[in-house]
């Protein structure tokens, strides 16, 4: 898929998580794909982004954590 980089600087995106708790940003004019299920977030693509790193804060999926969790008891 091909990226208009004047798009990306205009568009406006929502902040998107899949059942793993990973987290991306999607155009607010597409539908959203499979698995995927909006945050609640929206806004210009670096407002997104920027949510994302805020929030997003460890970066494994919840499968990982989960079983990391139940190894430590």
């Amino acid at each position: 898929m091909s990226t208009n980089n004047a798009d990306s600087e205009t568009g406006r995106y929502r902040v998107v998580h899949n059942e793993e708790e990973q987290f991306s940003i999607w155009r607010t004019d597409r539908e959203l794909p499979a698995g995927w299920h909006a945050e609640g977030t929206e806004g210009t693509r670096q407002e997104c982004l920027d949510h994302i790193a805020r929030v997003w804060t460890d970066m494994r999926p919840r499968s990982l954590r989960r079983r990391m969790a139940g190894a430590s008891v």
